[in-house]
C-alpha cells in the first residue's frame, strides 16, 4: 500500500515538474520571439537601418571600384533590411501572365482578374515583353526614376541623370526645355490614361510607353491605343485622356500589376480592403516605379521625389509655377506612409536620392 502511495506521489510530482517545465519553456520562447520582433517594424523592415551592412553584403561588394556598377546591389541591400524580399518579378506582362498566381486573383489595380482577353489581345499585337535587346544584354543595369517634384528645379542634374542606363519618367512630366535639370534621355515613361501626354509632339523618340493599369477601363483604353481605334475621352475616366499615342505596338508595354500590389500592402502597409481599390490604399506611381526597379535593376536612384509641406511657397512640380500650398489631401494615396517607406530605403542605402527630397 505504501509503495502505491509513493508511486502516485512520484507521478504527481513528475507531472507537476513537466507542466512547470513546459510553462517555463513557453515563456522563454515567447520572450525570445518578442525580442526578435523588436528588431523589425510591423511591415518587416529592420528598425536599425543605419547600422553597418550585413557582413555578407559588405564583403560581396568590397572589391568594386568607386562608380562601378555593382550587380545585384539593390536587391542584396533590400533583402538585408527586409528579409521577406524576393527578387523574381518580371517588369512587364508577357504571354504567360495568366500563370502568375500573385496577380491572378486580384482585380485592377492589384491584379488582372477579369482582364484576360483584353490583355491577351494587346500582347498578341505588341509581341514585345521586355526592355530593349541592348539593355537586356547588360550584366549590370543602373536605373533612375525621375519624379516630378519641384525639388528638381535649378539643380542642374540633367547630365547626371543621363548617365544611367535606364531612365524612368512618370506620366506627362515634360523633358523638352528642362534638359539641364532633368536630362534628355527617356527609356521608359510609365503612365495611366489620365496621366498620359495628350500632345503627340511631347513624346520622346526611342522610349517605351508603359501602361500602369489602375482600373479595368485602363486596359480597354490601351487596347484602343494599340489597335489605333477610336477612344472615347470620357469613358469611365476621372478626367479627359489621350486619344492617340505616337508609339508603334512593339514600343508598348503593360506594367506588371504585382508592383502596385507589393508597394501598397507589403512595403507601405496600406489598407488591404479585400484587395479592392479604396480610400488611401493606392500607392503613387513613383513608389510603384521604385518597387519595379528594386526587382529589375542592379542599382537604383531617384530624383525629384519628396514634398516639403513646411515650405508652402516651394514649387510643387519642376515644370509649372503651382506652389506646394496647392496640394490637397489625396483620397487614394497616403503620402505620409509612402514617405516613411521611401525614407527607409534611402537611410539603408537601397536607393540613392539625387535631390535629397525624401
Amino acid at each position: 500500500m505504501g509503495i502505491l502511495v509513493f508511486m502516485r506521489n512520484l507521478l504527481l510530482a513528475l507531472c507537476l515538474f513537466l507542466v512547470l517545465g513546459f510553462l517555463y519553456y513557453s515563456a522563454w520562447k515567447l520572450h525570445l520571439l518578442r525580442w526578435e520582433d523588436t528588431k523589425y517594424d510591423k511591415q518587416g523592415f529592420l528598425l536599425q537601418l543605419d547600422s553597418k551592412l550585413h557582413v555578407e553584403v559588405a564583403s560581396r561588394f568590397a572589391n568594386f571600384s568607386e562608380g562601378a556598377c555593382k550587380p545585384g546591389y539593390a536587391s542584396a541591400l533590400m533583402t538585408a533590411i527586409f528579409p521577406k524580399f524576393t527578387k523574381p518579378a518580371p517588369m512587364f506582362l508577357d504571354d504567360s501572365f495568366r500563370k502568375w498566381a500573385r496577380i491572378r486573383d486580384f482585380v485592377p489595380p492589384f491584379g488582372i482578374k477579369g482582364q484576360d482577353n483584353i490583355i491577351k489581345g494587346i500582347l498578341l499585337k505588341t509581341k514585345e515583353y521586355r526592355l530593349t535587346a541592348a539593355l537586356d544584354s547588360l550584366t549590370c543595369r543602373r536605373c533612375v526614376i525621375v519624379g516630378n517634384g519641384g525639388v528638381l528645379a535649378n539643380k542642374s542634374l540633367g547630365a547626371k541623370i543621363d548617365e544611367y542606363e535606364v531612365v524612368i519618367r512618370l506620366n506627362s512630366a515634360p523633358v523638352k526645355g528642362y534638359e539641364k535639370d532633368v536630362g534628355s534621355k527617356t527609356t521608359l515613361r510609365i503612365t495611366y490614361p489620365e496621366g498620359a501626354m495628350q500632345k503627340q509632339e511631347q513624346y520622346e523618340k526611342d522610349s517605351l510607353f508603359v501602361m500602369a493599369g489602375f482600373k479595368w477601363q485602363d486596359f480597354k483604353w490601351l487596347k484602343y491605343i494599340v489597335f489605333k481605334e477610336k477612344v472615347s475621352a470620357s469613358d469611365g475616366f476621372w478626367k479627359s485622356v489621350a486619344t492617340r499615342v505616337p508609339k508603334e505596338p512593339h514600343e508598348v508595354r503593360i506594367l506588371n500589376p504585382y508592383f502596385i500590389q507589393e508597394a501598397a500592402f507589403t512595403f507601405i502597409g496600406l489598407p488591404f480592403n479585400n484587395g479592392l481599390m479604396g480610400r488611401g490604399n493606392i500607392p503613387t506611381l513613383g513608389s510603384v516605379a521604385i518597387t519595379m526597379a528594386l526587382h529589375n535593376c542592379d542599382e537604383v536612384a531617384v530624383a525629384g521625389f519628396g514634398y516639403d509641406m513646411n515650405v508652402p511657397n516651394a514649387l510643387l512640380h519642376y515644370y509649372e509655377t503651382i506652389k506646394m500650398a496647392a496640394i490637397k489631401e489625396s483620397w487614394t494615396h497616403n503620402i505620409q506612409r509612402e514617405k516613411e517607406f521611401l525614407k527607409k530605403l534611402v537611410k539603408a542605402g537601397v536607393i540613392s536620392d539625387l535631390t535629397s527630397g525624401i
